[in-house]
């Protein structure tokens, strides 16, 4: 397993970037989604690109309360399909299936979002393909 990023929304990216320049952080990618109405900028301190902080603007927010502008942890894992095993096996929700083989998410005990990648790629696989959302993550 692998630490990538931690995301939070944020409604003002040039505000917040700034916040983080002024604590040494640059940027290191940046991606405008104009179909989901979202920008994605990523940021990392000099020398240490691996940990990421994930900014994410959704155009339309008018503002954030109740902590929803905190997003998630991420990471990637070896084999997104036995990790998500193991975790149900020891009661935990899958909050957002892996049905394509990449991406899941599941929540901590505190109800803190989790994401988790596929180091590389895996063909979609039952029960993960037709397995729905369960709540929000």
């Amino acid at each position: 397993m692998k630490y990538l990023h931690t995301m939070i929304r944020v409604s003002d990216p040039e505000e917040t970037i700034r916040f983080f320049k002024l604590l040494g952080l640059k940027e290191v990618r940046r991606m405008d989604n104009e179909q989901g109405r979202y920008t994605l900028i990523f940021l990392a301190a000099p020398g240490d690109e691996a940990a990421q902080v994930e900014l994410t603007h959704n155009w339309d927010e008018k503002g954030y309360e109740g902590g929803r502008n905190f997003g998630h942890l991420a990471y990637r894992v070896e084999n997104i399909y036995e990790t998500c095993r193991r975790l149900m096996d020891a009661g935990v929700t899958i909050n957002r299936p892996p049905r394509d083989g990449h991406m899941a998410f599941v929540r901590t005990p505190d109800n803190i979002s989790v994401e988790l990648l596929q180091d590389g790629y895996l063909e979609p696989q039952e029960p993960w393909a037709s397995m729905p959302n369960s709540g929000t993550w």
